[in-house]
Protein backbone atom coordinates (compact mmCIF):
# COMPACT_ATOMS: atom_id res chain seq x y z
CA UNK A 1 0.00 0.00 0.00
CA UNK A 2 1.02 3.72 -0.93
CA UNK A 3 -0.65 6.95 0.70
CA UNK A 4 0.08 9.06 -1.85
CA UNK A 5 -0.35 8.61 -5.71
CA UNK A 6 3.37 9.57 -6.16
CA UNK A 7 4.53 7.39 -3.60
CA UNK A 8 2.61 4.37 -5.47
CA UNK A 9 4.32 5.32 -8.69
CA UNK A 10 7.02 5.58 -7.57
CA UNK A 11 6.29 1.70 -6.44
CA UNK A 12 4.94 0.83 -9.65
CA UNK A 13 7.85 1.47 -11.53
CA UNK A 14 10.46 0.16 -9.61
CA UNK A 15 8.36 -2.70 -8.46
CA UNK A 16 7.04 -3.64 -12.07
CA UNK A 17 5.10 -7.14 -12.23
CA UNK A 18 7.10 -8.49 -8.96
CA UNK A 19 4.81 -5.95 -6.69
CA UNK A 20 0.94 -5.25 -6.53
CA UNK A 21 0.56 -1.89 -5.31
CA UNK A 22 -2.85 -0.06 -4.16
CA UNK A 23 -2.65 3.42 -3.71
CA UNK A 24 -4.88 5.08 -0.87
CA UNK A 25 -5.38 8.59 -2.22
CA UNK A 26 -6.28 8.92 -5.88
CA UNK A 27 -6.69 11.96 -7.89
CA UNK A 28 -7.92 15.01 -6.26
CA UNK A 29 -7.59 13.90 -2.95
CA UNK A 30 -5.97 16.16 -0.31
CA UNK A 31 -3.62 14.38 2.13
CA UNK A 32 -3.10 17.01 5.02
CA UNK A 33 -6.75 16.29 5.61
CA UNK A 34 -7.32 12.40 4.90
CA UNK A 35 -8.77 10.32 7.39
CA UNK A 36 -8.72 6.62 6.69
CA UNK A 37 -11.82 4.56 6.56
CA UNK A 38 -12.74 1.17 7.76
CA UNK A 39 -12.09 -0.21 4.27
CA UNK A 40 -8.81 1.60 4.54
CA UNK A 41 -7.70 -0.01 7.64
CA UNK A 42 -8.57 -3.25 6.71
CA UNK A 43 -6.52 -3.00 3.51
CA UNK A 44 -3.06 -1.53 4.83
CA UNK A 45 -3.53 -4.21 7.71
CA UNK A 46 -3.50 -6.96 5.30
CA UNK A 47 -0.79 -5.43 3.27
CA UNK A 48 2.44 -6.70 2.74
CA UNK A 49 3.90 -3.26 3.84
CA UNK A 50 2.89 0.57 3.59
CA UNK A 51 5.09 3.57 2.08
CA UNK A 52 4.00 6.46 3.10
CA UNK A 53 5.62 9.99 2.82
CA UNK A 54 5.68 11.36 6.57
CA UNK A 55 7.30 14.56 7.30
CA UNK A 56 3.58 15.69 8.88
CA UNK A 57 2.24 15.17 5.36
CA UNK A 58 -0.73 12.65 5.81
CA UNK A 59 -1.44 14.30 9.39
CA UNK A 60 -4.69 12.40 10.48
CA UNK A 61 -2.98 8.77 9.73
CA UNK A 62 -0.37 9.62 11.32
CA UNK A 63 -0.99 7.94 14.76
CA UNK A 64 -2.68 4.60 12.78
CA UNK A 65 0.66 4.22 11.09
CA UNK A 66 2.65 4.18 14.16
CA UNK A 67 0.99 1.88 15.67
CA UNK A 68 0.59 -0.31 12.29
CA UNK A 69 4.64 -0.39 12.60
CA UNK A 70 4.54 -1.89 15.60
CA UNK A 71 3.25 -4.83 13.32
CA UNK A 72 4.47 -4.69 9.94
CA UNK A 73 6.96 -2.90 7.50
CA UNK A 74 5.91 0.67 7.31
CA UNK A 75 7.77 3.07 5.35
CA UNK A 76 8.38 7.26 5.93
CA UNK A 77 9.99 7.48 2.33
CA UNK A 78 9.94 11.18 2.98
CA UNK A 79 12.41 10.94 5.70
CA UNK A 80 15.33 9.87 3.57
CA UNK A 81 15.52 13.46 2.20
CA UNK A 82 18.87 14.53 4.59
CA UNK A 83 17.66 17.10 6.91
CA UNK A 84 19.77 20.01 5.85
CA UNK A 85 17.53 19.53 2.20
CA UNK A 86 14.63 20.00 4.00
CA UNK A 87 12.64 23.49 4.52
CA UNK A 88 11.08 24.61 7.49
CA UNK A 89 8.20 27.15 8.17
CA UNK A 90 10.27 30.65 8.98
CA UNK A 91 7.70 30.50 12.15
CA UNK A 92 7.50 26.84 13.13
CA UNK A 93 11.45 25.79 12.28
CA UNK A 94 10.53 22.16 13.62
CA UNK A 95 7.56 21.78 11.40
CA UNK A 96 9.01 20.24 7.66
CA UNK A 97 7.62 21.38 4.48
CA UNK A 98 6.13 17.45 3.32
CA UNK A 99 5.99 18.51 -0.63
CA UNK A 100 9.51 17.03 -1.44
CA UNK A 101 8.30 15.60 -4.83
CA UNK A 102 8.44 19.14 -5.93
CA UNK A 103 11.77 19.35 -6.83
CA UNK A 104 13.54 15.99 -8.52
CA UNK A 105 16.97 16.80 -6.94
CA UNK A 106 15.26 15.64 -3.37
CA UNK A 107 12.60 12.75 -4.76
CA UNK A 108 15.37 10.97 -6.27
CA UNK A 109 15.96 10.24 -2.15
CA UNK A 110 12.69 8.69 -1.78
CA UNK A 111 13.02 6.97 -4.86
CA UNK A 112 16.14 5.52 -3.51
CA UNK A 113 14.33 4.29 0.01
CA UNK A 114 11.36 2.96 -2.03
CA UNK A 115 14.09 0.86 -4.19
CA UNK A 116 15.60 -0.32 -0.46
CA UNK A 117 12.10 -0.84 0.92
CA UNK A 118 11.67 -3.32 -1.38
CA UNK A 119 14.75 -4.68 -1.47
CA UNK A 120 14.89 -5.57 2.11
CA UNK A 121 11.00 -6.81 1.60
CA UNK A 122 11.92 -9.17 -1.37
CA UNK A 123 15.85 -9.56 -1.51
CA UNK A 124 15.36 -12.41 -4.20
CA UNK A 125 14.47 -9.64 -6.76
CA UNK A 126 16.79 -7.12 -5.51
CA UNK A 127 18.40 -6.99 -9.31
CA UNK A 128 15.43 -6.11 -10.59
CA UNK A 129 14.26 -3.35 -8.30
CA UNK A 130 17.86 -1.86 -8.47
CA UNK A 131 18.21 -1.99 -12.70
CA UNK A 132 14.68 -0.07 -12.78
CA UNK A 133 15.35 2.38 -10.24
CA UNK A 134 18.38 3.43 -11.92
CA UNK A 135 16.37 3.77 -15.33
CA UNK A 136 13.75 5.81 -13.45
CA UNK A 137 16.23 8.15 -11.71
CA UNK A 138 17.90 9.00 -15.38
CA UNK A 139 14.27 10.37 -16.71
CA UNK A 140 14.04 11.99 -13.16
CA UNK A 141 17.88 14.07 -14.26
CA UNK A 142 16.12 14.18 -17.70
CA UNK A 143 12.90 15.86 -16.70
CA UNK A 144 15.08 17.84 -14.31
CA UNK A 145 17.22 19.25 -17.12
CA UNK A 146 14.05 20.50 -18.81
CA UNK A 147 12.68 22.28 -16.01
CA UNK A 148 15.44 23.86 -15.64
CA UNK A 149 15.62 24.75 -18.91
CA UNK A 150 12.39 26.23 -19.58
CA UNK A 151 11.78 28.25 -16.07
CA UNK A 152 15.21 29.47 -16.76
CA UNK A 153 13.64 31.16 -20.22
CA UNK A 154 10.82 33.28 -18.15
CA UNK A 155 11.84 36.65 -17.48
CA UNK A 156 13.40 37.32 -14.00
CA UNK A 157 10.83 39.68 -12.80
CA UNK A 158 7.77 37.42 -13.57
CA UNK A 159 9.26 34.21 -11.88
CA UNK A 160 6.79 34.89 -9.07
CA UNK A 161 3.95 31.76 -8.38
CA UNK A 162 1.40 32.32 -6.74
CA UNK A 163 -1.20 29.23 -5.70
CA UNK A 164 -3.55 28.01 -2.96
CA UNK A 165 -1.49 26.67 -0.80
CA UNK A 166 2.31 26.43 -0.03
CA UNK A 167 3.23 23.21 -1.64
CA UNK A 168 5.58 24.54 -4.30
CA UNK A 169 8.24 25.86 -1.80
CA UNK A 170 11.16 22.87 -3.05
CA UNK A 171 10.36 24.03 -6.74
CA UNK A 172 10.76 27.69 -6.15
CA UNK A 173 13.52 27.08 -4.34
CA UNK A 174 15.45 24.25 -6.76
CA UNK A 175 14.27 27.00 -10.38
CA UNK A 176 14.92 30.49 -8.25
CA UNK A 177 11.36 31.08 -8.08
CA UNK A 178 9.27 33.35 -5.36
CA UNK A 179 6.12 31.47 -4.44
CA UNK A 180 3.38 32.80 -2.54
CA UNK A 181 0.81 30.44 -0.98
CA UNK A 182 -2.42 31.74 0.30
CA UNK A 183 -2.47 28.77 2.96
CA UNK A 184 0.41 27.47 4.61
CA UNK A 185 2.33 23.84 4.09
CA UNK A 186 -0.64 22.37 5.31
CA UNK A 187 -4.57 22.76 3.70
CA UNK A 188 -5.67 22.59 7.54
CA UNK A 189 -4.58 26.06 8.04
CA UNK A 190 -6.86 28.69 7.38
CA UNK A 191 -6.45 31.57 5.07
CA UNK A 192 -7.36 34.93 7.16
CA UNK A 193 -8.88 37.87 5.59
CA UNK A 194 -5.50 39.49 5.96
CA UNK A 195 -3.40 37.26 4.22
CA UNK A 196 -5.90 37.33 1.42
CA UNK A 197 -5.81 41.38 0.99
CA UNK A 198 -1.99 41.32 1.72
CA UNK A 199 -1.37 38.92 -1.65
CA UNK A 200 -4.24 41.12 -3.46
CA UNK A 201 -1.88 43.84 -2.39
CA UNK A 202 1.36 41.88 -3.86
CA UNK A 203 -0.42 41.33 -6.95
CA UNK A 204 -1.54 44.93 -7.78
CA UNK A 205 1.40 46.16 -6.56
CA UNK A 206 4.24 44.50 -8.88
CA UNK A 207 1.48 43.79 -11.51
CA UNK A 208 1.46 39.99 -11.66
CA UNK A 209 -1.07 38.71 -13.99
CA UNK A 210 -1.06 34.94 -13.42
CA UNK A 211 -1.77 33.02 -11.12
CA UNK A 212 -2.57 29.24 -10.52
CA UNK A 213 -5.45 26.74 -8.31
CA UNK A 214 -4.47 23.12 -7.54
CA UNK A 215 -6.41 20.17 -8.16
CA UNK A 216 -6.26 18.47 -4.83
CA UNK A 217 -7.71 22.49 -3.42
CA UNK A 218 -10.55 24.46 -3.27
CA UNK A 219 -10.44 27.15 -5.68
CA UNK A 220 -12.39 29.22 -3.34
CA UNK A 221 -9.40 31.65 -1.92
CA UNK A 222 -7.89 31.58 -5.42
CA UNK A 223 -10.68 33.71 -7.05
CA UNK A 224 -10.76 35.92 -3.86
CA UNK A 225 -7.72 37.25 -5.51
CA UNK A 226 -8.85 37.95 -8.58
CA UNK A 227 -11.73 39.57 -7.22
CA UNK A 228 -9.76 41.47 -4.58
CA UNK A 229 -7.28 43.06 -7.62
CA UNK A 230 -10.33 43.60 -9.53
CA UNK A 231 -11.28 45.93 -7.40
CA UNK A 232 -8.05 47.83 -7.42
CA UNK A 233 -8.42 48.29 -11.34
CA UNK A 234 -5.92 45.01 -11.22
CA UNK A 235 -6.45 41.94 -13.80
CA UNK A 236 -5.34 38.53 -12.61
CA UNK A 237 -6.12 35.76 -14.99
CA UNK A 238 -6.23 31.76 -13.63
CA UNK A 239 -3.15 30.53 -15.89
CA UNK A 240 -4.76 26.80 -15.17
CA UNK A 241 -4.09 23.49 -12.47
CA UNK A 242 -1.26 22.50 -10.87
CA UNK A 243 -0.58 19.07 -9.52
CA UNK A 244 0.45 19.96 -5.79
CA UNK A 245 -0.98 17.10 -3.37
CA UNK A 246 -2.02 14.80 -5.73
CA UNK A 247 -1.68 13.54 -9.81
CA UNK A 248 -3.77 13.17 -12.92
CA UNK A 249 -5.75 10.38 -13.49
CA UNK A 250 -4.69 6.94 -13.46
CA UNK A 251 -3.82 5.58 -16.81
CA UNK A 252 -2.76 9.00 -18.28
CA UNK A 253 0.58 10.76 -18.71
CA UNK A 254 -0.35 13.13 -16.02
CA UNK A 255 -1.40 10.50 -13.95
CA UNK A 256 2.55 9.41 -13.06
CA UNK A 257 4.88 11.78 -11.16
CA UNK A 258 7.31 12.33 -14.60
CA UNK A 259 4.11 13.69 -16.21
CA UNK A 260 2.66 15.73 -12.98
CA UNK A 261 5.81 17.52 -13.05
CA UNK A 262 6.30 17.70 -16.64
CA UNK A 263 2.99 19.65 -16.66
CA UNK A 264 3.53 21.86 -13.62
CA UNK A 265 6.70 22.98 -14.49
CA UNK A 266 5.75 23.50 -18.50
CA UNK A 267 2.02 25.28 -17.63
CA UNK A 268 4.41 27.43 -14.93
CA UNK A 269 7.09 28.08 -17.64
CA UNK A 270 4.28 29.05 -20.57
CA UNK A 271 2.08 31.18 -18.09
CA UNK A 272 4.76 33.78 -17.27
CA UNK A 273 6.17 34.39 -20.33
CA UNK A 274 8.94 30.96 -20.78
CA UNK A 275 9.83 29.32 -24.09
CA UNK A 276 7.74 26.06 -23.64
CA UNK A 277 7.77 23.32 -26.03
CA UNK A 278 4.22 22.05 -27.67
CA UNK A 279 3.01 19.30 -25.48
CA UNK A 280 6.25 19.38 -22.92
CA UNK A 281 9.13 17.44 -22.43
CA UNK A 282 8.04 14.58 -24.32
CA UNK A 283 5.18 15.96 -26.38
CA UNK A 284 2.22 14.06 -24.40
CA UNK A 285 0.99 16.61 -22.29
CA UNK A 286 -0.87 17.37 -25.63
CA UNK A 287 -2.82 13.80 -25.56
CA UNK A 288 -6.54 14.10 -26.01
CA UNK A 289 -7.25 11.45 -23.76
CA UNK A 290 -6.39 13.08 -20.82
CA UNK A 291 -9.02 14.76 -19.74
CA UNK A 292 -8.47 18.18 -17.61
Amino acid sequence: MATTGMIADALREIGGEQVDVQGLMGPGVDPHLYRQTRTDVRAMTQADAVFWNGLYLEAQLEDFLARLAERKPVYAVGDAVPRDKRLADEDYPDQPDPHVWMDPSRWRYVIEAVADGLIELAPNHADAFTERADVYLEELEALDAYAHQILGSVPEEARVLVTAHDAFGYFGDAYDFEVLGIQGFSTESEAGLARIETLVDVLVERGIGAIFVETSVSDRNIRALVEGAEAQDHNVRIAGELYSDAMGQADTYRGTWLGMFDHNASLIAAALGGDVPEGGRLGRLDDPRESE
